[in-house]
């Protein structure tokens, strides 16, 4: 599966990121985290299985940055 989501929090192995379809916040479990800052607009393979918990959780396959505005993000969604 993938996901589009703007980062909002960077910690040690994991982000914080805003789903853009679902609006929902998500942890995002990565080694490369270090490698991303808030405001980010990311793109995130994952293997389809999401926690229940709040917020719920993910292990990222890949993920990288997208450029602002790019064609994952519109008017709507990247305010």
């Amino acid at each position: 599966m993938t996901m589009q989501a703007i980062v909002i929090g960077v910690q040690r192995n994991r982000l914080l990121v805003l789903d853009l379809e679902t609006r929902q916040r998500v942890i995002v479990h990565t080694p490369h985290a270090h490698r991303f800052r808030q405001g980010n607009v990311v793109r995130i393979r994952y293997n389809g299985v999401m926690t229940r918990s709040i917020p719920p959780q993910i292990t990222a396959i890949s993920i990288f940055a997208l450029p602002w505005g790019g064609p994952w993000c519109n008017a709507n969604t990247c305010q």
